[in-house]
C-alpha cells in the first residue's frame, strides 16, 4: 500500500521499468507510490543500472534487522525534539541523503551534509558526527575535509582544541560563488583552444559556442546568488526613530477654558 515499505513485487516492477528506460517519476505513478520512495530505492541499491530487484529486497531486510538490533527499546527509546516523528525524520534523511548523492557527492559526504543540515543547532562536532551516523571517526575526518574543501560546511574552533563543523546561509551563498569561478576557469580554458585550433574552424567554432554559454551561465549564478543574500539574508537595517515632537506652551485661557483674546 502507499506509505507502507516496498514489496518484493514492488521492487520487480522497478527493475522492469528501468530496463525499460522509464523515469523514476512514470514508475512511481505506476505504482503509486512517492517519486523520492522510488529514487531513494535505486539509488541506495546500486543505481540505474546495476539495481536488481532481489538483493535490494534483501539488503533492506538486512538494514530493518540490523536497526531493531541496535535501536533501544521500551522507555529508553530518546524521544524527539519538537514532537517529531522517528520514523519520518529517518526516512527524509534517507532521501536527503539520496538527492545529494545524485547531484554528484559520494555518500558518505552526504550522510554528514544531511546530518548537519537536519540538526536544529546546524553544527556537531566530529564525534557527534561520528555517533549519530554509527561510522568510524577516519570517515568522519575523511567526509569533513572534503565538504571543507568544497565550501559546503566550515569548521570552528571550540574551546579545548575541539573542531566544531556548522552549516549556514552563508554557505550557500559561498559555493554558488565557488561554482561560478570553475564555469570562469572553464571558460577560459576552452577559449584557449579556440586559439589554437584556428577560429575560423569547426571545432573553434564549437569550442566558442560552448565558452559563450558557460560564460553566460556563471555570470547569472554570480548576479543570483548576489541578489539572494541580498534579498534573503541580509537584515534590514533600522533607522532610528524621528525625535518626539517638543511640546508647545499652552495658550493662555480666560475663565471659560476658552482662548482669551488680545
Amino acid at each position: 500500500m502507499p506509505g507502507g515499505r516496498l514489496t518484493q513485487q514492488e521492487r520487480r516492477q522497478i527493475a522492469l521499468g528501468l530496463a525499460d528506460n522509464l523515469a523514476y517519476a512514470e514508475i512511481a505513478r505506476r505504482l503509486d507510490r512517492p517519486t523520492s520512495t522510488i529514487t531513494r530505492e535505486v539509488m541506495r541499491n546500486g543505481g540505474p543500472t546495476a539495481y536488481r530487484a532481489d538483493l535490494a529486497h534483501r539488503a533492506t531486510e538486512r538494514r530493518t534487522h540490523r536497526r531493531r538490533q541496535a535501536a533501544p527499546r521500551g522507555p529508553e527509546t530518546p524521544a524527539q525534539a519538537h514532537g517529531r516523528d522517528a520514523e519520518a525524520v529517518r526516512e527524509y534523511e534517507e532521501t536527503f541523503t539520496t538527492v545529494l548523492m545524485q547531484s554528484g557527492l559520494p555518500k558518505m559526504m552526504s550522510r554528514v551534509l544531511t546530518c548537519l543540515y537536519t540538526t536544529d543547532a546546524g553544527s556537531l562536532t566530529a564525534s557527534e558526527l561520528a555517533q549519530r551516523l554509527q561510522v568510524s571517526p577516519a570517515s568522519i575526518s575523511k567526509a569533513v575535509t572534503f565538504l571543507e574543501g568544497r565550501d559546503l560546511i566550515r569548521r570552528e574552533r571550540e574551546e579545548g582544541r575541539r573542531d566544531r563543523y556548522v552549516v549556514d546561509d552563508e554557505l550557500w551563498y559561498q559555493a554558488m560563488l565557488a561554482s561560478a569561478r570553475a564555469n570562469a576557469l572553464l571558460v577560459e580554458t576552452v577559449r584557449q583552444g579556440v586559439a589554437v585550433l584556428g577560429p575560423d574552424t569547426p571545432a573553434a567554432t564549437r569550442l566558442e559556442g560552448i565558452a559563450r554559454f558557460v560564460d553566460f551561465v556563471g555570470e547569472s549564478i554570480t548576479r543570483a546568488a548576489e541578489q539572494a543574500r541580498e534579498i534573503l539574508y541580509t537584515k534590514p537595517e533600522t533607522t532610528p526613530s524621528p525625535p518626539a515632537p517638543s511640546p508647545q506652551a499652552p495658550l493662555p485661557s480666560g475663565h471659560d477654558g476658552q482662548p482669551s483674546a488680545d
